[in-house]
């Protein structure tokens, strides 16, 4: 591990494949954290099964006491559970999820010190047709962006990939600003930010060796929100539902490796053209 340019974290062979390690953890909860969700089920027993499958494996959740400071309590769960109109950072408790609810769930785990993080967005039952869209068009936001993770690019170039699909669609989706993507690796979050939409300005180039969290949140209606009095749960200020999609990716030699995906992103990175850069075990 070494500091590239701007402080940004670089990352060798070893540090990558234990940030691997840590990402198919992650993929692990959030896959039977989804099974075990149904009518009747409430936000605190999947945060449960996401912690037993997290010590199983011998990690340490990212997310537990995150941001604890003297005087002050950091988050209080394993994950980020935000239902429909919770854009991000709710937190588990005793709501019972209802048919058709749109869930969004938030993991982050550590292997070794180094940290993996995705989010997913899934639905209780039957979902409405215009929240089934929401997810979609905010999962292949997140691929998109992506796909134009390339060496020598800059990082802006994954917000304007993700603007101009989402602007390109029939409904008006909003983009959340106030909440980005970012660098990760012996830390949960760490600069570079990543915006996921288009912007101006100085941007650090795409290199070998980083590795950036790229979680694109979109809402059905206008992206304005605001923190509820818990202090960390974020809701769409017109009560409309929200969507969120998250993938740790890895910038190697031979091209991208999706830490957090379970064939490392092989399929749709295909799909789009783009390199796929795993490293032998």
């Amino acid at each position: 591990m070494i500091r590239g340019g701007r402080g940004i974290e670089l990352k060798g062979p070893d540090d990558f494949r234990a940030m691997r390690r840590a990402g198919l953890v992650v993929e692990r909860a959030l896959t039977r954290t989804i099974a075990a969700a149904a009518p009747g089920t409430t936000t605190q027993e999947l945060n449960d099964v996401a912690a037993e499958v997290i010590a199983s494996a011998g990690a340490t959740p990212s997310f537990l006491n995150y941001g604890a400071s003297p005087g002050q309590p950091g988050f209080p769960a394993v994950v980020c559970i935000s239902v429909n109109e919770e854009i991000v950072h709710g937190i588990p408790g005793n709501r019972v999820l209802a048919d058709g609810d749109l869930v969004s769930i938030d993991c982050g785990a550590i292997i070794d010190g180094w940290h993996g993080d995705s989010a997913r967005t899934f639905f209780v039952g039957d979902p409405a047709p215009e929240h089934a869209e929401l997810s979609r068009v905010t999962q292949e936001s997140l691929w998109q962006g992506i796909a134009a993770v390339r060496r020598g690019g800059r990082v802006r170039d994954i917000g304007a990939a993700i603007d101009d699909y989402v602007s390109q669609q029939d409904h008006e989706y909003g983009i959340v600003t106030e909440f980005v993507g970012h660098g990760i690796g012996s830390a949960m979050h760490q600069v570079p930010d990543v915006p996921n939409y288009r912007h101006a300005g100085r941007s650090p180039k795409i290199v070998v060796g980083m590795a950036l969290a790229i979680e694109p949140m979109l809402t059905l209606g206008n992206p304005e929100n605001v923190t509820l009095d818990d202090d960390w749960t974020v809701v769409t200020s017109d009560g409309s539902a929200a969507a969120h999609w998250e993938h740790t990716v890895a910038i190697t030699e031979h091209g991208l490796w999706v830490l957090t995906a379970p064939d490392g992103g092989e399929q749709m990175l295909a799909r789009l053209g783009v390199p796929f850069g795993p490293l032998a075990d």
